[in-house]
């Protein structure tokens, strides 16, 4: 009786450690506004957690008799998680409106959440929290050094801007400006509004990352001819 007492707390701190380490996930993800958040993590974490102890202790503890020796893989379960856990990341990744693919660093947050209940579940205690300790700081810290000391085309985010000029000679106008800003153009557009003596300029472009969207915008808005500017980043 006592032995199982005992294996119940170590289960139960089992749980406890993956519900924290889920939680530290989550909340990363939560301060960014993310779709993976605190209890999307929580319950990857502590059922990834659950269904690798219920693994390794069917494993020890399958009923059989003194005629049939039954051998179980102890992680057989617990690698279908990591198989199963796609579909989760999968609903994250959206294709947005100016073809950018977005979502995948909480895509792979909530693989990483499955695997860290699964580290816990099977009794890595140490590893886990290494582990998330290298997440957070692989997400947090490292994309703050490499802008700050990094080659130059990292220190670069895509945009796409939209400017309506209100005529033709807006278009050169405003062309020449963004080059001269130093804004690398990689694909532009020019449509006629119907109806309107206006036209439409998109262009998709890389730009410095210490500049800042609303800095941008001030920035296209004061150029001559401009009548609407609209950034997506």
């Amino acid at each position: 009786m006592e032995w199982l007492q005992l294996a119940d707390i170590e289960m139960l701190t089992k749980l406890s450690i993956s519900a924290v380490l889920g939680l530290v996930i989550g909340l990363e993800r939560e301060l960014k506004r993310k779709p993976l958040g605190l209890k999307t993590s929580l319950v990857i974490s502590i059922i990834s957690c659950l269904l690798t102890i219920v693994s390794v202790e069917a494993a020890y503890t399958f009923p059989g008799s003194e005629d049939v020796r039954i051998q179980m893989d102890p992680l057989r379960l617990a690698a279908q998680i990591v198989s199963g856990i796609g579909f989760l990341g999968a609903g994250v990744i959206l294709r947005r409106d100016n073809e950018r693919i977005s979502g995948l660093t909480t895509a792979a947050m909530i693989w990483g959440a499955a695997g860290i209940g699964i580290a816990v579940g099977a009794g890595f205690y140490i590893e886990a929290v290494f582990g998330v300790l290298l997440l957070l700081i692989g997400v947090e810290l490292i994309p703050l050094l490499v802008i700050r000391f990094g080659p130059k085309h990292l220190k670069r985010r895509d945009l796409t801007i939209r400017v309506i000029v209100s005529q033709p000679k807006g278009i050169e106008t405003v062309m020449d400006e963004l080059k001269r800003q130093k804004f690398f153009i990689s694909q532009s557009r020019i449509k006629d509004l119907q109806g309107e003596e206006q036209q439409l300029i998109e262009v998709k472009t890389r730009v410095n990352v210490r500049h800042s969207v609303p800095q941008i915008y001030t920035m296209i808005k004061k150029i001559d001819y401009v009548q609407n500017v609209e950034i997506i980043s």
